[in-house]
């Protein structure tokens, strides 16, 4: 395991950190089970680690090990069933919920996927439930994109070999494990070492400040977070309930556009308005709220899966009146922790946290207000097995906040999925509500449609006594 993939495993020492992905995929017809099958199985030889368990090494001497599972069955890992009526993207959610909340078997590849037929009569959806360690966001997106196919005949692909077998554990993997760690600081100490030496002897009272400055940076990002600025999301339970919304892509570009900023900003600020109106509307004034926002570092030349993000925790303001006004100090906020020199070194920063107790670690992310995470996805259309992709909808693990708010795009449509702490907002149809005003507040930023498409937000919860898709909330041609 990388450290940041041994972060993540750590904090399932911490079920409220369980670090679950689940992915839900509507299609527009069902899938022909035999090509899914063979997708599948594509995708378990393209990452091998799908096809891998966790061992652990003796004494604790290195994190546990990846090896390939001896008796991988993939019918265990996909299966099928028929939604309960009413069969509809309600019951869907309230399938996913249930795999959000549940641990994976800790003898098997930790991951497994569901096709659940009979969507609204002719449709189906596809429930992908994967652990944090085996890959991030953007790599699911890169996995996706290896075997999704680009038309319904499917697209061609190149063999995949046969998975690798087993090898020896032991004393070997603990030396290899320390040994690679340790050369790999080595040489970029060696690396290093030349260019400061020049620069502090070219450039001494810079070379200072950039050393400081990195020392800085470090401590920011991980200076530990004692207390809760939200007055009413405080509590952090097991209990989890998920939501979802859709808003055009070109509305909320329009939007950033309109006010000089990234379409990432324009996400942020929606959901903290949201926030605020969530707020206000349980009595209590809110003018900061702690973020975790993933910031990827992954390169071009990174294997497919594995977490290739820094854990940015940041606090943006919230009690700014004027959304373009808010838009822009969230668009400095955040552009300041991307320029951090810290980031880049996340390696080094999860190496770090990895030998802090976990208890302070746990308590750390308990006192983050929310999580927001913004994926960039396909811009065409994709397709399983012959079924139209219509959604791609991602509910990341809540991290011991409130709740994740994840923003996946997927051919013109901006698919966001909302993973609420039960302990902390009771009352998720309530926060659905509010972030559907932060959005529409936001997206009319960018003007009048000229053409009416027909286009609008849509919400769907699953929440005590809720269920229904609701009515787009922007008039048609507004």
């Amino acid at each position: 395991m990388s450290q940041s993939d041994l972060f993540s495993w750590k904090m399932e020492r911490d079920p409220a950190l369980r670090s679950t992905i689940v992915a839900v995929l509507t299609l527009d017809t069902d899938p022909d089970w035999d090509r899914l099958v063979r997708t599948i199985d594509r995708g378990t030889r393209i990452v091998p680690k799908l096809r891998h368990r966790l061992v652990t090494v003796p004494f604790g001497l290195a994190p546990p090990r990846w090896t390939p599972d001896p008796e991988f069955d993939l019918s265990w890992h996909l299966r099928r069933a028929a939604l309960p009526e009413p069969a509809n993207l309600s019951a869907v959610l309230e399938f996913a919920r249930a795999e959000a909340m549940t641990a994976f078997d800790p003898v098997r590849p930790m991951w497994r996927s569901t096709l659940l037929s009979g969507l609204d009569g002719t449709g189906s959806a596809l429930v992908l439930t994967v652990h944090h360690s085996l890959t991030d966001g953007i790599g699911g997106i890169q996995i996706a994109t290896e075997v999704l196919d680009f038309d319904r005949v499917g697209t061609e692909r190149s063999h995949q070999p046969e998975p690798p077998s087993d090898r020896d554990s032991g004393l070997r993997d603990i030396l290899a494990w320390n040994w690679s760690v340790g050369s790999e600081l080595f040489r970029s100490g060696i690396t290093a070492a030349a260019p400061t030496a020049w620069r502090a002897f070219t450039h001494p009272v810079r070379a200072v400040r950039d050393g400081a400055a990195l020392a800085t940076s470090l401590v920011r990002l991980v200076h530990p977070a004692t207390t809760t600025l939200s007055q009413v999301m405080t509590e952090r339970g097991l209990g989890r309930r998920l939501a979802v919304l859709d808003i055009p892509v070109a509305r909320l570009h329009r939007a950033a556009h309109a006010v000089g900023c990234s379409m990432n900003d324009a996400f942020l600020t929606a959901v903290l308005i949201g926030l605020r109106t969530y707020h206000d509307r349980h009595g209590s004034r809110v003018e900061y709220l702690r973020l975790t926002m993933p910031i990827s570092v992954r390169t071009a030349d990174d294997p497919l899966g594995g977490n290739r993000i820094t854990l940015a925790r940041f606090i943006l303001p919230v009690d700014i009146a004027g959304p373009m006004d808010l838009m822009r100090a969230v668009h400095t906020v955040v552009g300041s922790w991307r320029r951090e020199p810290a980031i880049p070194l996340t390696g080094a920063v999860a190496g770090a946290l990895n030998r802090l107790p976990v208890g302070l670690l746990t308590d750390m992310f308990k006192h983050v207000d929310f999580l927001a995470s913004n994926v960039p996805g396909s811009s065409i259309p994709l397709f399983l097995a012959g079924a139209r992709i219509d959604r791609m909808y991602a509910f990341a693990p809540t991290l011991g906040t409130a709740v994740n708010v994840t923003l996946t795009s997927h051919a013109g449509t901006c698919n966001i999925g909302v993973n609420a702490d039960t302990a902390a907002i009771p009352d998720l149809a309530v926060l659905v509500d509010c972030l559907c005003t932060g959005f529409d507040i936001v997206a009319h930023l960018g003007g009048e449609r000229e053409v009416d498409d027909g286009s609008g937000m849509t919400a769907e919860t699953i929440a005590p006594g809720v269920g229904g898709r609701g009515s787009s909330r922007w008039p048609t041609g507004a």
